[in-house]
């Protein structure tokens, strides 16, 4: 077999395991994510329970880094404690070597099994469930499919003197090793991945065991930096279990690396002839013996973490994601819950804003109208999480349905920053000259201005129940509200011109701040009816952009979109 052949065939070999660990992962999770969410919650109530959910989790996601980010949002929103959640992480440690235990045995030609069984599940239903099921089958099949490949290469390899070199080489630098067995695993994000690697080829005889076992200890060191670095922006709580983990395997790495050929000798005798399970062993007896010291040290630990990253004081106007669960983004329906959530977080940050706005455009102190300019930057800095949360969403299978509903919470969030934009730049503007050149509004004026804020204000609210419900019914109402606000923007004009007309003084200096107040009120208006479009069109309500009339549409209207 020629050089560069090898090499494509290693590559798209070690491409084919990446692929394979990600379709188990993301299967699994789609079929039984929630479940798996709750069943470690639930066990994580004791030190033991805890350690053995972890186990169990990630022996079923084969993922550590997935187990992670479930345990980092549900440490982040305070549901699990601190040593608990170490706990799950030292049982996630040794559940990712249970399936390099299984792959060690000779099953590779089970490939083809697994494939056909898993192609013909996944076309052969439309229920999520069982098509997530069918996608993991066809992960694993793609991953024998991957070690047999990489056997096949391994052999040849052997006899290559360039490879045998540079083994030696490495063997002789066992840090070395290490270090590249780490950065290898972060780029990967798959820790089983390169222990599989490491196992194929320290079974074609190309790897020495102490070679061997320091990448091993580089691999897990690896897994433990994914994690850590994936939740970089996220609570402080989130972080210190990764941080947790991470100090963990770097101190069983230090403490078995003075002694790789002792334990490599050690690790020989259990297994035999057998090169392949060498790896798994080491791979499995390093996690365990972690689990085995650590889970009395858990709460140790976690007061070691708590004086290392303390709490940050929140300040009043600090707003951050309440919703956006990481590890939720595996499971797209799950994940789009979570921003819709967050929406609504959102939501309740602009309908704030425009009932404070209100008091900024009557009074005449500056204080009011800067508070309202600072909470727009909240709003902004929530609708960039949300937008990136939804992009990272996006990057997954969608249905139909979730594709639409993508749509639907991506176009309400770039609706309500709109929103929050006419706010801050325009009536507060408007609020601002006012103040400074010491205006003040006819009686009459501002209960104009009352008036169609309230209106404003009670559209909002119908808004977000349309956004959360999809109720057909309240998106009818929601519509039907645009003809009489657009009868009382015009009533409000009339008025005020007759008031120009009749020479009152207050009118005639805030003429043009009145007519921008309600012009740009009604464009709030019309970003918040926009909501009800989809929902409309998806039920067949809408006929060229017009709402079919109906018999029971009047009965249905609430007073306010009869223009009461």
């Amino acid at each position: 077999m020629q050089a560069t052949q090898m090499l494509a065939q290693l590559l798209g070999s070690v491409a084919l395991i990446l692929w394979g660990v990600r379709m188990i992962r993301t299967g699994v999770t789609r079929a039984y994510g929630a479940e798996l969410r709750r069943v470690v919650g639930a066990a994580a109530r004791t030190r033991l329970g805890a350690f053995f959910g972890g186990v169990g989790a990630t022996a079923l996601l084969q993922s550590s880094t997935a187990t992670a980010l479930i345990i980092g949002a549900f440490a982040g929103k305070g549901l699990i404690a601190l040593p608990a959640a170490l706990a799950v992480m030292l049982g996630a440690n040794v559940g990712t070597t249970l399936a390099a235990q299984l792959l060690a045995f000779d099953v590779k030609w089970l490939w083809t099994v697994c494939v056909a069984a898993g192609v013909f599940l996944f076309l052969g239903t439309q229920q999520e469930r069982w098509r997530g099921l069918g996608r993991a089958i066809v992960g694993l099949g793609l991953l024998l499919l991957a070690l047999d490949q990489i056997g096949q290469v391994s052999g040849a390899l052997r006899g290559s003197e360039t490879v045998r070199t540079v083994m030696a080489a490495m063997g002789g630098e066992p840090i070395v090793a290490v270090l590249v067995a780490a950065a290898l695993t972060y780029a990967a994000h798959a820790s089983l991945s390169i222990v599989l690697l490491v196992m194929s080829l320290s079974g074609a005889g190309i790897l020495a065991a102490p070679t061997a076992l320091a990448l091993v200890l580089g691999a897990n060191l690896g897994g433990a930096l994914v994690p850590w670095i994936a939740l970089s922006g996220s609570s402080v709580s989130s972080r210190r279990v990764q941080l947790g983990n991470l100090i963990t395997r770097a101190a069983g790495v230090l403490a078995v690396l003075p002694f790789v050929n002792e334990v490599a000798g050690f690790a020989q005798v259990l297994a035999g002839d057998h090169a392949e399970r060498l790896v798994v062993h080491m791979h499995t007896g390093f996690n365990v013996a972690l689990a085995i010291v650590g889970l009395p040290l858990v709460g140790l630990l976690a007061r070691l973490l708590e004086r290392i990253q303390r709490d940050v004081p929140e300040t009043r106007d600090t707003v951050t994601p309440r919703h956006l669960d990481d590890s939720a983004l595996e499971e797209p329906a799950e994940a789009l819950a979570c921003a819709m959530r967050e929406t609504l977080h959102m939501g309740d940050r602009v309908a704030d804003m425009l009932h404070r706005a209100l008091p900024a455009i009557e009074g005449s102190e500056l204080r009011l109208v800067r508070e309202v300019e600072d909470a727009d930057n909240a709003v902004d800095r929530l609708y960039e999480a949300i937008k990136l949360y939804l992009v990272q969403v996006s990057r997954s299978e969608l249905t139909a349905e979730e594709s639409r509903r993508y749509v639907e919470i991506l176009t309400f969030t770039t609706n309500l920053e709109h929103i929050g934009d006419i706010i801050d730049k325009n009536l507060m503007e408007l609020a601002t000259k006012k103040i400074r050149n010491q205006l003040a509004f006819s009686s009459e004026g501002l209960d104009e201005i009352r008036a169609f804020h309230t209106r404003v204000e009670e559209t909002m609210r119908l808004a977000c129940n349309v956004f959360a419900t999809r109720d057909v019914v309240l998106a009818r109402r929601l519509f039907a509200d645009k003809g009489p606000t657009r009868t009382a923007e015009r009533e409000a004009a009339e008025r005020h011109f007759a008031r120009l007309k009749e020479g009152r003084p207050e009118s005639i200096a805030t003429s043009a701040i009145h007519l921008d107040i309600i012009r740009d009120l009604k464009r709030i208006h019309g970003h918040l009816t926009a909501v009800a479009y989809p929902i409309l069109e998806g039920s067949g309500e809408l006929a060229e952009s017009r709402l079919r009339a109906s018999e029971e549409a009047p009965a249905r209207l609430s007073p306010l979109s009869r223009g009461g």
